[in-house]
């Protein structure tokens, strides 16, 4: 008999506890959702990123003062040698101690050797990660024959961050170029479109159309003498998908346009 108890006995125990365990909630821990880019426009080409407790300044120009109230930055991308993207006065005068520096070579030879441990050299269809982070340099460059001179090819670098999965696109200075109309999966694309430098809005809309951003963010829209139709811009890229939004935020705060 006691041979025969003990097995009913421990199958008794098992259901019991089987028994138990279902009756039991099961909590199920959720991945915490990537935060979404706060994005500060400053001025023209210049903007402050905000993701994560991370803090990106694009071509920061305009001294320290024009960062007044804005957290220091972790990572700073430049895109070309120009004054309205980059400023070495800025990048002194502002503390950017913690950060560190993406350029194109260009740039980097512009540099005084104080900033060299901070530089992180990027040619074109380069990528680098920083703070999680993946950032891949874009070519940005001329077509027209009379504006080769501003932007050759190889120079400069537009920029896709990849954060978590949320892709960033700004483009620097440059025209409706293939590597612009060949991005893939961009949720927020920032694209110039300012003559005679870049190109107009009806080039720029066009690649936009082409590769599709979720979100598209016109910006460096002042041009030489005239300031380019940003609505313009809109209507048309609404006209040929009313699927992607186009955002427009205050990139000249100190002017009525």
């Amino acid at each position: 008999m006691k041979n025969l108890l003990t097995p009913f006995v421990l199958f008794l125990f098992l259901s019991l506890i089987d028994a138990e365990s279902f009756g039991q909630s099961v909590m199920i821990v959720e991945k915490p959702k990537t935060e979404d880019v706060k994005i500060i426009p400053i001025e023209h080409a210049t903007a402050v990123l905000e993701w994560n407790e991370i803090t990106i300044y694009i071509d920061p120009v305009g001294g320290k003062k024009a960062f007044e109230g804005q957290k220091l930055p972790d990572l700073i991308l430049i895109t070309d040698i120009h004054g309205d993207h980059f400023s070495l006065e800025t990048i002194q005068e502002l503390d950017t101690h913690k950060a560190k520096i993406m350029v194109p070579q260009a740039v980097a030879d512009k540099m005084p050797q104080e900033f060299t441990p901070q530089i992180d050299v990027l040619h074109n269809g380069d990528s680098k990660e920083r703070y999680g982070i993946t950032v891949e340099a874009i070519p940005m460059y001329n077509l027209r024959q009379e504006a080769l001179k501003f932007h050759t090819k190889g120079r400069g670098n537009g920029y896709v961050l990849d954060m978590e999965g949320q892709r960033l696109y700004f483009s620097g200075d440059t025209e409706d170029i293939p590597e612009m109309r060949a991005l893939k999966n961009i949720d927020k694309a920032f694209v110039c479109m300012n003559l005679p430098y870049t190109m107009n809005v009806y080039s720029a809309a066009d690649a936009v159309l082409e590769f599709q951003p979720k979100e598209i963010y016109p910006y460096h829209y002042r041009g030489r003498p005239n300031v380019s139709d940003v609505k313009m811009f809109k209507t048309i890229v609404n006209n040929g998908n009313p699927n992607i939004e186009v955002v427009q935020l205050d990139w000249y705060p100190n002017d009525e346009f």
